[in-house]
């Protein structure tokens, strides 16, 4: 494994880029892959490219309900042209015969011999022909074969996560199953001797473990199968043998509590003794005791036990690494810009992460409100917010300021 050059603050802290594209860079794409129905492929990353063997669409149609015939037949509004024949979607019309018309549906193959569909809109439909009432445009409302896609066209790249519309993209050059990478396997722990079940009763001093519910829907939402290692005790030794568990089977190893350098604090060492510690105290706030190493060589990523520290780490780095290792390139958070609704007069040392709310004004300008605590331990702060204000180090805002802003929606898949 590379070791990190990570360059430490005045304070001893890591920023923010520097800690997040050495920890990517230390991301190894995992490898594996299998052949999955359509149908089971949503969220998997697509591990080689959908090549089309066929023209989309394979044949010249019509664009919408009406009439298909020869421009020339038609020189003038109000012309008037038998009906030949009746072209429905899903058939194979006969050649057009000349000075001919065929009533025709959208979707429908166009006849040999026609070059143009007139809508029915500005048409008049006699006994057996059709009067135009417009003048025609050869080519007018036909989809030409090929438009789409060609054969050969490679349609969906690898490294592709796999969205809805990918997998009616391939469904639709005839490709049932596709090749997609393994999914990450994410072993999974909290430690704390307060933590219980919910469903379990609540003791004096202990707090339900929601941090399990939260991180395994963020790994889930990425498309990683999770290990449920469970709550570990506040030992070094329970702390060393949930490592080594989670390391013996997952590709990566993510624990949240015990970070931090107190009595009770067990992760560190026993990642230091039972590997390496590369990388610890990152310049952000929440969540300045992210931990990032190697147990034996599988990766170590651990998290404050604050639940919105949780929460902002995981989509910060956890989410970036994991990423990375399903081969994909764009992990880089993209923020939005917007107006600040609110003062910030008081500039921090590390760059803060507020939970946030985006809204559009009247005028269509999109302005950011920022959830009154600052608190790591209100997690219903994360469900008021829709995203993240990002405010730089020693930066202060006053109201209309510009402001960055990551939206959930981006940081959540």
């Amino acid at each position: 494994m590379s070791e990190l050059s990570c360059t430490p603050t005045l304070d001893g802290l890591i920023p923010y880029e520097e800690a997040v594209e050495q920890m990517v860079a230390a991301a190894v794409p995992i490898s594996g892959q299998t052949a999955v129905e359509l149908r089971e492929a949503l969220g998997s990353v697509l591990a080689e490219p959908v090549v089309s063997t066929i023209d989309v669409p394979g044949w010249d149609y019509s664009a919408m309900d009406g009439y298909a015939l020869r421009a020339a037949d038609c020189p003038a509004r109000g012309g008037e042209l038998p009906v030949t024949q009746r072209v429905p979607a899903g058939v194979s019309p006969k050649p057009l015969e000349a000075g001919s018309a065929a009533r025709i549906f959208t979707g429908a193959p166009i006849p040999a011999g026609a070059d143009t569909v007139v809508m029915q809109e500005v048409c008049d439909e006699l006994d057996d022909a059709v009067r135009i009432n417009t003048a025609v445009e050869a080519g007018s409302n036909i989809r030409r074969r090929g438009e789409d896609i060609s054969a050969g066209e490679e349609v969906v790249a690898a490294g592709t996560r796999l969205s809805p519309q990918h997998l009616g993209l391939a469904a639709s050059v005839g490709v049932a199953r596709l090749q997609v990478c393994r999914k990450p396997r994410v072993a999974l722990f909290a430690s704390g001797d307060e933590l219980v079940m919910p469903g379990q009763p609540l003791s004096p001093g202990k707090i339900y473990n929601s941090n399990l519910f939260t991180a395994t829907a963020l790994l889930q939402a990425l498309g990683c199968e999770v290990i449920d290692l469970g709550i570990v005790e506040d030992t070094l030794e329970a702390t060393k043998d949930a490592l080594r568990r989670g390391a013996a089977q997952a590709d990566l190893v993510f624990a949240s509590g015990g970070v931090s350098v107190g009595e009770e604090d067990h992760v560190k060492p026993a990642v230091e003794a039972l590997g390496s510690l590369e990388m610890w105290k990152i310049a952000i706030r929440p969540g300045k005791p992210v931990a990032f190493g190697h147990v034996s060589a599988t990766p170590f990523i651990g998290s404050p036990g604050n639940p919105v520290s949780l929460f902002v780490t995981f989509v910060l780095f956890v989410r970036p690494f994991l990423l990375r290792m399903q081969g994909r390139d764009d992990w880089r958070n993209r923020p939005m810009t917007a107006k600040v609704d609110f003062d910030w007069p008081r500039p921090d040392k590390r760059r803060e992460f507020h939970r946030a709310r985006l809204r559009f004004d009247a005028a269509g300008i999109a302005r950011v409100s920022v959830h009154p605590s600052r608190s790591s331990g209100v997690l219903s702060s994360v469900t008021w917010a829709n995203g993240l204000a990002v405010i730089p180090e020693g930066r202060s805002f006053r109201a209309g300021d510009e402001i960055a802003f990551l939206p959930f929606s981006e940081l959540l898949t």
